[in-house]
């Protein structure tokens, strides 16, 4: 894989994880006692980038419609429910995995401009992604 935004983990040893994008270095671990916590667990990293594209997705639209948005906070949390607990959901048995998202907004902001960012949210391309069909092609070099 050679594309600009190629994203390559490896490990020698252990759950602990050495990722490069780029010129970007950070890492990835499982809490004590599966790993040694030396980054977040591959959960944590997936919440991060979901925050982090509704957070800057947000921005960016603000920006273009001169929204007075000061701060955005995007806490997310995942966890694992029964299928039957969720009145929304398609799938009707087993387990599901959910996100639950909580967006705090600052700034000089009126009722109809929250409600349109909190629908702007739901359009983050990191959000279509984990809520569409995922196509995953794995091969071994």
């Amino acid at each position: 894989m050679t594309t600009a935004n190629a994203v390559v983990v490896s490990s020698e040893s252990g759950l602990a994880q050495n990722i490069v994008s780029g010129k970007h270095h950070w890492s990835a671990d499982e809490p004590v006692p599966f790993g040694t916590d030396t980054g977040p667990s591959p959960y944590n990293l997936l919440l991060a980038a979901l925050g982090a594209c509704t957070s800057m997705t947000l921005r960016l639209y603000a920006q273009r419609k001169g929204m007075d948005l000061q701060r955005i906070t995007v806490s997310l949390r995942h966890s694992r429910i029964h299928a039957e607990d969720c009145i929304d959901c398609e799938t009707k048995e087993g387990l599901l995995d959910r996100i639950d998202r909580e967006i705090e907004l600052g700034g000089n902001l009126d009722e109809a401009q929250k409600l349109r960012l909190l629908d702007i949210a739901e359009r983050c391309p990191v959000h279509r992604t984990l809520s569409s069909e995922i196509n995953i092609q794995t091969s071994l070099l």
